[in-house]
């Protein structure tokens, strides 16, 4: 019985210069391809733009996370100062409550709200960046299909890739490779799933 080949992630075309990928990754976009990838060992100028990047949902995230961290606190200050509910007094204990009257003023005065309001927002809105960060860029991820290509090992000294995902709606796996190639790459490899 034949082996039944697997199915591939992608197509990955290998460059030696920073130059050379921001080029090909430029080409790429042009001829309509939407779904790629650059990799490189340090951060390239307009290598971003080049590969076509939308803008990310974080900021929105972390707006509504500082938010939901100042309501957090709000809440939670006025809920124990004596603001709760009348119909919740029934079910409380004597000992929830601890208002403080300080200096005659209200006990749910607003102004002395603001510190705590401030650092639970900066708080909620740390954590939902960097949890969200993780999210969106799609960790923990334990593997990925490129590991399984053995040159792609240079990428962490002094190789630059381009792959072009196989979930790509112009992706085909002859025309892919045959535009890569054209591309001039030091070598283009199928990557497996």
């Amino acid at each position: 019985m034949e082996a039944q080949k697997p199915e591939i992630y992608g197509m990955l075309a290998e460059f030696t210069t920073p130059t050379e990928i921001v080029a090909a990754a430029n080409k790429a976009r042009e001829a309509g391809f939407s779904k790629m990838e650059a990799y490189s060992p340090f951060p390239v100028e307009d290598l971003y733009e080049a590969v076509g990047f939308k803008r990310t949902k974080l900021p929105i995230l972390v707006f509504f996370g500082g938010l939901a961290g100042f309501f957090t606190a709000f809440s939670l200050q006025t809920f124990t100062m004596g603001g709760a509910p009348s119909f919740l007094n029934p079910f409380l204990p004597d000992w929830f409550y601890y208002p403080l009257n300080i200096g005659g003023r209200p006990l749910n005065s607003w102004p002395a709200f603001v510190p705590p309001e401030f650092e639970l927002a900066v708080l909620f809105s740390a954590f939902t960046a960097v949890f969200g960060m993780l999210l969106l860029n799609g960790y923990p991820r334990l593997y990925h299909p490129l590991f399984n290509v053995p040159r792609f090992s240079g990428v962490t000294t002094d190789r630059f890739f381009l792959c072009i995902e196989a979930r790509d709606p112009l992706f085909d796996i002859q025309g892919t490779r045959h535009f890569l190639e054209g591309l001039k790459p030091f070598e283009v490899s199928e990557v497996p799933q």
